[in-house]
């Protein structure tokens, strides 16, 4: 059955949509010359699925480096006892103090977060400003003369910049952090009297040299997570999801459901599925060859990305088959995006390697993703649909038979 949606309600679904915070996301990494630094440079160009995988692999290396900066950070109160006179030895007291407790705090903080990316990127901040701030707080708190007794302190800029290689940030961030680190150096050295000596412009040319390759280590890092999430999640052929990174982006979108509808605000959002299917396929492959049947696979994905909005996800289920998610769309509205796609595949230009004309259509089952229940369950709804409308002639679009749009 087929039903009816108003221009004025999807437009209010739009409304919607627009007014609340943005759905799982899906992008398409580059990782090739200038479009891997582009990746690297800034995490603009990261889908938000990418996003969650790189939060909880930095979230690894915070509480691997917290725990060791923790350990270490009391260890220094002997060496401190050692140089500085016993009037003086209470401000670094005080120092140490607040710089353990920041440091379990981060701890903490990362070892109960999971999949909040903003926390996770705020603990791996603070891991490395908490020390700086420490150096800080020394430096204006001792008399210039004391400065120079200290020990191991002016370590702390090197250390806190050769961190900065253990964490995947991105290029713009690592600078950023270097840039400060620098700043401190500086500092320093105005405070001890070691600015502009050559003792100092060592110091600064080190840390400078430190930086580049901390920066180096970091667009390697990241380009090569980046990778590795691609191989993980897409289909090598189209550059869409595979069937793995469809089921658990699936149960992202229904997660961001019921927080949605948990706000009580609007409401809940509608989501829909689409399965298409390339009709007759095997005569493609058969008549043009698999080559040409590779070619038009390739152009049936491009086509659907196409007829698709940027927080939809299309991925490739299977041989021919593709599996759209339509965000905020009820099943109503995806009959009539299902249709549209099935008219615009069956006017389509498909061509094979050669330039051949190779005529193409598709059969689409459209059913609505519950948000509570097992992704399967609409996936294989999808699937029976799709089947009848195979069943019923081919290039159709055929709904689920049981539909639960109001």
């Amino acid at each position: 059955m087929r039903f009816s949606q108003t221009r004025e309600s999807h437009e209010y679904q739009s409304r919607r949509l627009d007014a609340l915070a943005e759905p799982p996301e899906v992008g398409h990494e580059l990782f090739v010359g200038l479009s891997a630094l582009r990746d690297t440079l800034s995490s603009r160009h990261h889908s938000r699925d990418f996003a969650f995988a790189h939060a909880r692999y930095l979230r690894s290396r915070v509480l691997a480096l917290g725990l060791i900066f923790t350990l270490l950070s009391p260890l220094w109160i002997v060496v401190d006892a050692l140089v500085l006179p016993s009037e003086l030895l209470y401000l670094t007291l005080v120092g140490r103090v607040g710089l353990l407790l920041g440091l379990m705090g981060v701890v903490v903080l990362a070892y109960v977060t999971h999949e909040r990316i903003r926390r996770i990127r705020f603990s791996a901040g603070m891991l490395l400003a908490l020390p700086a701030g420490f150096y800080l707080f020394v430096l204006l708190m001792l008399p210039p003369e004391q400065v120079e007794n200290l020990v191991g302190y002016g370590f702390i800029p090197f250390l806190l910049v050769a961190a900065l290689s253990v964490f995947p940030f991105t290029l713009l961030e690592s600078l950023a952090a270097g840039l400060a680190m620098l700043g401190l150096l500086g500092f320093s050295q105005a405070v001890d009297g070691s600015w502009l000596t050559g003792r100092g412009v060592e110091s600064m040319w080190l840390l400078a040299s430190l930086l580049g390759v901390s920066l180096a280590a970091n667009h390697f890092q990241l380009s090569l997570l980046l990778r590795l999430y691609r191989q993980a999640t897409h289909d090598p052929l189209t550059g869409l999801y595979n069937r793995g990174a469809l089921e658990l982006h699936l149960e992202k979108v229904q997660a961001w459901q019921r927080e949605i509808e948990g706000q009580d605000r609007l409401g809940s959002i509608p989501c829909s599925l689409l399965m298409a299917d390339l009709d007759h396929f095997k005569q493609i492959n058969d008549s043009y060859g698999h080559s040409a049947g590779d070619s038009v696979l390739y152009q049936f994905a491009e086509l659907l990305v196409q007829q698709t909005r940027r927080h939809d996800c299309v991925a490739r289920y299977g041989g021919e088959e593709f599996v759209i998610i339509l965000v905020g769309s009820s099943q109503a509205r995806a009959l009539d995006v299902a249709e549209r796609i099935r008219h615009a595949v069956e006017n389509a230009a498909f061509s094979g390697l050669d330039g051949e004309p190779i005529p193409v259509t598709t059969s689409i089952g459209v059913t609505r993703l519950e948000q509570d229940e097992p992704a399967q369950e609409a996936l294989k709804r999808a699937d029976h649909a799709l089947y009848r409308a195979k069943r019923e002639g081919r290039n159709l679009v055929m709904a689920a038979l049981v539909s639960c749009d109001a």
